[in-house]
């Protein structure tokens, strides 16, 4: 039986993945650093500390891990506000899954994106509790964000459904012990190994249902 529904964010209720790449690799470049696919994988639901320190560490860019998340978290926070990449669909999904059961989201996205997001968003009232990857020990794909956000929900993770769209983010949900729905990233798909760990896969967040969540 379900008892709570944990949303991840990024990828799953905006499109942003293509805007966080955009906004490192040019920080990256700027600082004479180097980017490429590989390390755009890597970062893939690291949290702010991990992401920052590997731009530091082994991208070569200038400035204190400290310095390098608040600078990408100013130029993301501006992007949300000059328009919020919300996907179709997004938000009459999170409606009708909120009179149902009580909601979480378990995300690598720094605290502050987090509010940004769900406030322009009109998504903010609908989540009884949000965490951020910033407020645990390890990023995705380790469990603690969404062991978090079932601990603060009050509900145990083997009763909780996640919703995820990356390789990461369905091996954190998955270690957490919770039902996966994979809503597949079409820009950054989660490999074949990651896919398989998903309970249920759909095509898009239009098709994610009560329904979509409890099926066998």
């Amino acid at each position: 039986m379900i008892d709570a529904v944990v949303f991840d964010l990024d990828g799953i209720l905006i499109e942003t993945e293509e805007i966080w790449d955009e906004v490192r690799e040019r920080l990256a470049r700027e600082g004479g650093g180097r980017y490429d696919a590989e390390a755009q994988r890597a970062m893939m639901g690291m949290s702010s500390l991990e992401w920052s320190r590997y731009m530091s560490e082994e991208l070569g860019l200038p400035g204190s891990p400290e310095e390098i998340s608040s600078e990408v978290v100013r130029r993301m926070v501006e992007r949300y506000r000059l328009e919020l990449p919300l996907l179709e669909g997004a938000v009459a999904t999170v409606e009708a899954l909120a009179k149902r059961w009580p909601l979480g989201l378990a995300s690598s996205s720094n605290r502050e994106l987090i509010d940004a997001a769900l406030e322009l968003g009109g998504l903010a009232g609908l989540f009884a509790t949000t965490v951020s990857s910033e407020e645990v020990p390890r990023g995705k794909p380790a469990p603690d964000v969404y062991l978090e956000a079932a601990r603060r929900l009050g509900v145990d993770p083997e009763r909780c459904a996640a919703i995820e769209d990356s390789h990461s983010g369905i091996r954190s949900a998955s270690a957490a012990g919770m039902r996966v729905v994979a809503i597949p990233n079409r820009s950054y798909p989660p490999d074949g190994k990651a896919l398989a760990l998903a309970d249920v896969v759909l095509r898009s967040i239009e098709e994610l249902s009560a329904e979509s969540i409890v099926r066998k």
